[in-house]
């Protein structure tokens, strides 16, 4: 979801030119400073700051098969998830950057990071609630997408350490981005001995507002940075997903799957039908749509099956949430290099975005994301690791 990279990443230069850094980083593989062991099996390090000098932490959290997840307070970003394969080898499959300040120089991509307040995409940045027109950024088109030019993925998180795993909080000031009401937000990681990374988000606000959370992650269970993703096998529980016009803003419909090149409900792999000539396909330049996923909505069920075939990683997601955005990195061009040297081209990771669905503001028969004084935004999504043999 990276139409309109250029205009962020400009953004992006622009603040890192108004301050001086100083401040020197390691990369995540040796963390600066010496971590210490806080609850459970996570340990905390500082790990270099914003160009106007506040502090980011670094945390990471194993569990007993050595399964290790790092993430960091700048955009509650995942940066680093090493996995097994089938022979028991240990390897990141999460796309991102070696050091913070590369993040903060240029996430365009959105890599790893707790995108809102409102993830993806609300048309002509504008939406109505309670008989009010609300404006936002139009930084993707004419469109608004991820919270703005200063999403939740482009501010410092307060984490702290919890059993098995990292909670981040936030406080998004009444107008923040054009966004109305004070939004408190938390989200934790936990890594479980099942090889499960949950994802919980809370949100509540003193004035009526709208809240969409995700989390944007680029996978390749080959291992970040080695290949395409096209021969990983997708299954999709979803009989449904939303069409949208040429600016990724949905049409309105509930189409059918069936006969499709969105027609996942038995495995196939990612690159089959990637290059179909189907008109939503040329839309989204490949797949970046929202698949209307089965089962009630607000009940954890499964959602997603991944096997990568040479590996034989796989990945299950279950979610609360009414939808899922399949991202397979069409903007990914070569042009950023990414962990350990590594070149991110095209289609070299892919996003499974738990959410509510694009433009829901101003889509009446989509699922509401208003929240309002009194109440609690809550949503849980299971990212469970395994092997096929």
């Amino acid at each position: 979801m990276m139409a309109g990279r250029a205009r962020l990443l400009a953004a992006s230069l622009s603040i890192v030119a108004q301050f001086a850094c100083t401040t020197k980083e390691a990369p995540i593989s040796s963390p600066a400073g010496n971590p210490a062991p806080s609850s459970g099996r996570s340990t905390r390090a500082a790990f270099g700051a914003t160009p106007d000098g506040t502090a980011i932490e670094l945390f990471a959290v194993t569990n007993s098969h050595g399964v290790e997840l790092r993430a960091m307070t700048y955009g509650a970003i995942i940066l680093s998830l090493r996995v097994p394969d089938r022979a028991g080898t240990l390897d990141d499959v999460v796309l991102g950057y070696d050091t913070a300040m590369d993040y903060v120089r240029n996430n365009s991509p959105h890599f790893g990071a707790v995108v809102g307040r409102y993830a993806n995409r609300i048309a002509k940045g504008r939406f109505m609630l309670d008989g009010q027109t609300f404006t936002l950024a139009t930084n993707n088109g004419p469109n608004h997408l991820h919270g703005g030019l200063k999403g939740f993925d482009n501010v410092v998180w307060r984490g702290e350490a919890v059993p098995n795993g990292v909670a981040f909080t936030y406080v998004s000031a009444d107008g923040e981005e054009g966004y109305p009401g004070r939004l408190q937000v938390r989200v934790t990681y936990t890594l479980t001995d099942r090889d499960e990374l949950a994802v919980e988000y809370q949100a509540t606000t003193d004035k009526p507002t709208v809240v969409n959370l995700s989390q944007h992650t680029y996978f390749n269970l080959a291992g970040q940075g080695t290949r395409d993703v096209l021969d990983h096998r997708l299954q999709l529980d979803a009989d449904r997903y939303t069409p949208v016009d040429a600016t990724l803003i949905p049409t309105g419909e509930l189409a059918l799957v069936a006969g499709t090149p969105f027609d996942f409900r038995q495995p196939a792999a990612i690159g089959a039908r990637i290059d179909d000539p189907h008109p939503q396909i040329k839309n989204g330049l490949g797949y970046d749509h929202n698949w209307v996923l089965n089962g009630p909505s607000g009940q954890l069920r499964h959602a997603v099956r991944v096997v990568e075939p040479t590996t034989g990683r796989a990945l299950d997601v279950a979610t609360t949430e009414p939808g899922l955005q399949f991202y397979t990195g069409n903007f990914l061009d070569g042009s950023i290099t990414g962990k350990q040297g590594r070149v991110y081209r095209k289609r070299f990771g892919f996003c499974l975005e738990t959410q509510h669905y694009p433009d829901s503001p101003n889509q009446p028969a989509f699922p509401s994301t208003v929240l309002r004084p009194g109440e609690t935004f809550k949503s849980r999504t299971v990212f469970t690791f395994g092997v096929e043999k």
